[in-house]
């Protein structure tokens, strides 16, 4: 699927990803990466002691899976300039392995700016599990090509 240029953002459109299934190797995997090896995500015996009563997800990892997700949207493919923010971002709920998280991208503004080619797109993200339990949410910012920047 081709992008969408700034123009063809509708404020309030929804649009919902494809599920994603957090698997035992996107934890390791991100830990490593990270560095964040808190036993909350590393260590089964010490999370099973805490008020949670396993281990769970990162925070982050929920935050780049949303980026992850956006990507399968498509609706950026060829037309995203660069991520401009992430703002007003919360964590609600834990994630847990083996939970199958959606995207729920809203559009809350898309305006174009002073420079011809490009617009600013701002986006509601809701990352939502197999229940429907609003896990994370918060804004993306995102500068996107105008029509006038593919002439």
């Amino acid at each position: 699927m081709a992008g969408l240029f700034i123009e063809e953002f509708v404020v309030g459109s929804v649009a919902i990803s494809p599920g994603r299934t957090v698997t035992e190797t996107d934890i390791v995997s991100f830990s490593w990466v990270s560095g964040d090896t808190n036993p909350m995500h590393t260590d089964a015996e010490y999370s099973a002691k805490s008020p949670i009563g396993q281990r769970i997800a990162h925070g982050a990892l929920g935050l780049s899976i949303c980026t992850g997700l956006s990507a399968r949207l498509g609706y950026l493919d060829g037309t995203a300039i660069a991520a401009l923010g992430v703002d007003e971002w919360k964590y609600l709920k834990p994630i847990y392995l083996n939970d199958t998280v959606t995207l729920r991208a809203t559009v809350v503004e898309a305006r174009t700016t002073s420079k011809p080619d490009r617009g600013v797109l701002v986006r509601r993200m809701d990352l939502l599990n197999q229940h429907g339990d609003l896990l994370q949410t918060g804004l993306m910012t995102t500068m996107v090509r105008t029509r006038a920047a593919a002439k």
